[in-house]
């Protein structure tokens, strides 16, 4: 799968190498559980993971909760979902402490729903998403739509405050949503469907049409994927029939130090500890 650095931003918009320290490896990873995920393998990923800031999504858990010793050696950024016990939350993992946590959208629907959560790094922000998923024609839909109205609004404040404070962003995670026929294998059956509705595609284009870059995308032109969700349904992941939703979006600067993306697809089925797979990217050192 060929690769290609993203294209140069411009004056004024490159990241100084000096911004970014302590970062070069970003991962995230929709862990459908961690509880559940941690002894199929995900505490084995974690420990041989180079990186040095982790995305999850989908912990459905309290910090009370979490496996014993599965985070050892990691700064743990939290944000449960307290509206639903059991469902959602986010976490970032880093290496070394975050200057500073912020958790939500400041929505009151949303902020206890454990959906959102960034993490400030030297000159750079990371924030873990976890996008409601929607259904096409039901208040799960409305909700979403709600959620991608307000959510359109945070980032375009928090990408206008991140270039006043001179910091890149990096925003991470099951975006629930694939952008185009080439990010879903099955685009035909699936096209009134939610993740795949049009007003979702435009309203995900707009973003980077916008300034955000879509990371992987970028050094992946021109193929179909790599799919990053399989359902657990018939032979989907067998037959790599998937859906690209788990994206990496990123301002220009530091997305123009990106230089690889790679799906960290299990070799077989039964080695799945989730039904995402973990989307790392490397950037310059």
């Amino acid at each position: 799968m060929g690769r290609r650095p993203v294209p140069d931003p411009g004056a004024g918009q490159q990241l100084r190498l000096s911004t970014l320290p302590g970062v070069r490896t970003v991962s995230s990873v929709n862990v459908n559980g961690i509880r559940a995920a941690a002894p199929k393998g995900f505490a084995r990923w974690l420990s041989g993971t180079p990186s040095d800031v982790v995305c999850l999504q989908e912990t459905r858990a309290r910090v009370e909760e979490i496996p014993a010793g599965l985070l050892d050696g990691w700064h743990l950024s939290f944000a449960p979902c307290e509206s639903a016990r059991g469902r959602n939350g986010v976490a970032v993992l880093t290496r070394e402490a975050p200057e500073a946590v912020r958790v939500g959208l400041g929505a009151a629907e949303f902020d206890e729903a454990g959906r959102y959560l960034e993490v400030d790094l030297p000159g750079l922000t990371v924030a873990s998403l976890y996008l409601p998923k929607g259904a096409a024609g039901t208040p799960k839909q409305d909700e979403k739509d709600r959620f991608l109205a307000l959510f359109a609004a945070h980032l375009a404040e928090r990408r206008e405050k991140a270039a006043a404070e001179d910091r890149e962003m990096v925003v991470c995670g099951d975006w629930n949503i694939a952008p185009a026929e080439a990010d879903i294998r099955n685009w035909r059956g699936n096209v009134g469907n939610s993740g795949f509705l049009p007003h979702e595609r435009a309203w995900l284009a707009a973003l980077c049409a916008d300034g955000w870059v879509d990371v992987v995308r970028a050094l992946h032109p021109g193929v179909d994927g790599p799919y990053t969700w399989w359902s657990y349904r018939g032979r989907a992941f067998d037959n790599d029939a998937g859906w690209r939703i788990d994206h990496v979006l990123a301002t220009p600067g530091v997305a123009a130090r990106a230089t690889s993306a790679a799906v960290e697809r299990a070799p077989s089925h039964p080695e799945r500890w989730s039904d995402h797979a973990p989307v790392t990217v490397g950037f310059a050192a």
